[in-house]
């Protein structure tokens, strides 16, 4: 029997990601393990501004919603390099999309508690009662120190969401994105809410609510987008790029590359997107009668696995006929539910 294992795989189940990725894992562990600690300090610091303005107490709100993602994907880091187990053959890589649906619901939660917290304070003609405050014996107006620390707090959250979204198209990590969508949200609120703060103190009481309102509908949107992303990879949807806009072009490139050889008459593709990487299935037909050996196909199948390292879990099946109704094709409607 043949041990030798392909290039990246050393059991099904189980991955070794290439050095590059390897190196993003590492990168994407330690800002999160960031995120998490500069979360502590922002949540005691806007808390402790809150007072009685609702866009204030949105943002102190998204920053306890935003501890979820950064911890479901350092969760999710410590399963998906474990071994397959007779319970789970297929290996831990679907606990990336477990956490992409938990920073998903995170995401839309507080979307929608913002929308319907700060609308209900528009309707209901509620205006902020900002007081003042004392700092080393002189008396200001609580605004200022709200506005100016929800701008502060905005700072982290720019620098870390930018580089968390250029970690994870490299990681193939959804999880990543959405977690960059949350501190995008982050960003937006704090400096929603400074504005509007800045806005209440010239007269105009409105304006911290509907900073608040305007802000909520780009989460939810996103809140949204990262569910069903999240849904669709759970029910085996077919894989997209990761910010889920378009199909991925990986599995067009394998069936390409499979009709190249001269014992294929036709090929198709389908795989599953667990989290990271692929389960790829790839169905060939053999030209004429010309069935190819077991040498030729587990070349074959090397040399697809090495194409890609996403392409994990790679298995070459024969058949008379491809199967209809599941695989993908390029003149497939692109948006199908």
């Amino acid at each position: 029997m043949n041990s030798k294992p392909a290039r990246h795989t050393n059991y099904f189940g189980q991955h070794d990601l290439p050095q590059e990725q390897q190196d993003a894992l590492a990168r994407a562990v330690r800002l999160e393990w960031i995120s998490t600690v500069i979360r502590i300090f922002t949540v005691a610091l806007i808390f402790s501004l809150a007072g009685s303005s609702q866009a204030m107490k949105a943002s102190w709100i998204e920053d306890g919603l935003a501890f979820i993602p950064p911890i479901a994907f350092l969760i999710a880091v410590r399963y998906i390099s474990r071994r397959p187990t007779p319970r789970h053959p297929y290996g831990f890589h679907r606990a990336i999309g477990v956490g992409h649906l938990v920073a998903a619901v995170a995401l839309l939660t507080f979307g929608l508690y913002l929308f319907v917290e700060s609308a209900m304070g528009l309707v209901t003609l509620e205006h902020p009662p900002i007081g003042m405050l004392e700092i080393f014996g002189v008396s200001v107006w609580a605004g200022w120190p709200m506005a100016v620390a929800s701008v502060l707090v905005a700072i982290p959250s720019v620098i870390l969401g930018r580089m968390k979204i250029k970690l994870a198209p490299v990681l193939h990590n959804k999880m990543l994105y959405a977690d960059a969508d949350m501190n995008k949200a982050d960003w937006m609120t704090g400096l929603a809410t400074g504005g509007g703060l800045l806005l209440v103190g010239a007269g105009f009481w409105w304006a911290d609510a509907t900073a608040a309102v305007i802000i909520s509908i780009g989460i939810i949107r996103d809140g949204v987008r990262n569910l069903r992303g999240s849904l669709a990879g759970l029910i085996d949807a077919r894989i997209t790029t990761t910010d889920d806009n378009t199909p991925h072009p990986l599995l067009t490139e394998l069936q390409e590359v499979l009709e190249e050889y001269d014992w294929v008459a036709e090929a198709g593709v389908r795989a599953r997107d667990q989290g990271q990487v692929f389960h790829t299935e790839a169905f060939v037909v053999p030209r004429g009668q010309t069935l190819a050996t077991l040498d030729e196909l587990e070349e074959a199948r090397e040399y697809c696995s090495d194409l890609d390292w996403k392409l994990h879990d790679l298995v070459i099946i024969p058949v008379s006929v491809l199967p209809e109704g599941f695989l993908f094709r390029d003149d497939d409607d692109a948006n199908e539910e």
